[in-house]
């Protein structure tokens, strides 16, 4: 629906991408930053979307599952977003949905619409969510890469950065953390806890612009430098409790270093009370297609954390404050969506109480009688694959 943007991409990217599955609008215009637009349009395209999936399946050597990278604020990465969320979990129920979903920072006034919206496709059709919002974003760009005015373009490096580390060692296999289900299975311990927060230093050369020269970096430096609150690609909250964590280092490595780190680091982070205190660790290659001649040590942790309560907190009250004046509703109401598919309020008050409840359980994980409240057959979704141990974090 955005053909400036895929021509913008193409122009830049050559023959990287297949062009026979590269979508453009034919009408172009986009969604005018409205859920149901986009919703709707995926809907009428269903069946070219879905051809360009299958031709892109057929492509894999060994399919697992899908990454969706999108928007939740405007119209088209919401609107398709939700689409693509809901056919892929219920046409493909044995592969895994990840997706990098970022949120936007007050830029669009109906956002609080257009995320809880989405918000309830993220939560009800996918395994997990590697959340950014530009708010962070743009304060690393400027406080880390010393940007004075931060763009689009910069907190995309910052974004690709992090797809890059989460996906190193599914690129550059080893013997662990060789699959998307091993990752996954580590992070996320129950189907309704899945929104994950990302941290990554350092920055340098290699992925974005404005990268400062520094001493060389280890793995020492790394796995204590990670867990500095301001590293987070996600605006959180300082007091929250850790569900789990996994450190992706990458380049050469002491394995002294990563012990001794380990030790300090495991003070330095609080976590919920059923869980166990243990820093996952994953160790990765450098892409041979970077430059040789720098031997730093990057790394990434992702963190499943009560901390995302603040994000998700704020756009609830965002919404409720919107709703509660009845302001914008037209916009959703006057078009083809509600021809086919109903009454859009009673969408609305479904991704609110959706929201609302994934609210309240990552709050109830927060105490020790968490997991005795589980229903066992409601947790029949949860990812089994046991993650290896190649380092002992315990």
């Amino acid at each position: 629906m955005e053909p400036r943007v895929i021509n913008n991409i193409r122009s830049k990217t050559g023959s990287l991408f297949n062009p026979k599955n590269i979508y453009v609008a034919p009408e172009g215009g986009g969604a005018g930053n409205k859920w149901a637009e986009g919703y709707h349009h995926a809907q009428r395209h269903k069946e070219e979307f879905l051809d360009m999936v299958n031709r892109e399946i057929d492509a894999c050597d060994s399919f697992e599952g899908f990454q969706l990278i999108h928007s939740v604020a405007g119209g088209t990465g919401s609107g398709i977003g939700s689409f693509f969320l809901q056919e892929l979990s219920d046409r493909f129920p044995k592969k895994l949905v990840q997706t990098y979903s970022v949120f936007g920072a007050s830029e669009v006034v109906v956002q609080p619409y257009n995320t809880v919206l989405t918000l309830k496709r993220l939560i009800e059709n996918s395994d997990a969510n590697i959340v950014f919002d530009n708010n962070a974003l743009m304060s690393i760009a400027s406080t880390n890469l010393q940007v004075s005015s931060p763009s689009y373009k910069d907190t995309n490096k910052l974004i690709s950065t992090v797809m890059s580390a989460a996906t190193n060692t599914l690129r550059f296999p080893g013997y662990s953390y060789n699959s998307l289900t091993s990752i996954l299975s580590t992070l996320i311990p129950t189907p309704d806890l899945h929104f994950l927060i990302a941290s990554y230093t350092p920055f340098t050369s290699d992925y974005v612009s404005n990268a400062h020269e520094i001493r060389r970096s280890t793995a020492y430096d790394v796995i204590l430098e990670v867990l500095d609150k301001k590293l987070r690609m996600c605006s959180s909250s300082d007091t929250g409790m850790n569900l789990s964590v996994l450190d992706i280092i990458i380049g050469e490595i002491e394995q002294s270093d990563v012990q001794k780190a380990l030790v300090k680091a495991r003070t330095r982070i609080n976590y919920v009370p059923w869980s166990s205190s243990a820093i996952h660790m994953a160790l990765g290659k450098k892409s041979p297609f970077l430059n040789k001649s720098q031997k730093q040590v990057s790394g990434l942790m992702l963190a499943n954390s009560t901390s995302i309560l603040k994000l998700l907190k704020k756009t609830l009250s965002e919404y409720d404050q919107l709703k509660s004046r009845g302001a914008f509703l037209n916009n959703y109401s006057r078009g083809e969506y509600e021809f086919d598919h109903g009454d859009i309020s009673m969408e609305f008050d479904e991704a609110r109480e959706t929201l609302k409840s994934t609210i309240n359980e990552y709050r109830d994980s927060e105490e020790l009688s968490y997991l005795d409240e589980i229903d066992p057959d409601e947790d029949a979704g949860q990812i089994t694959e046991s993650a290896p141990r190649d380092v002992d974090m315990t």
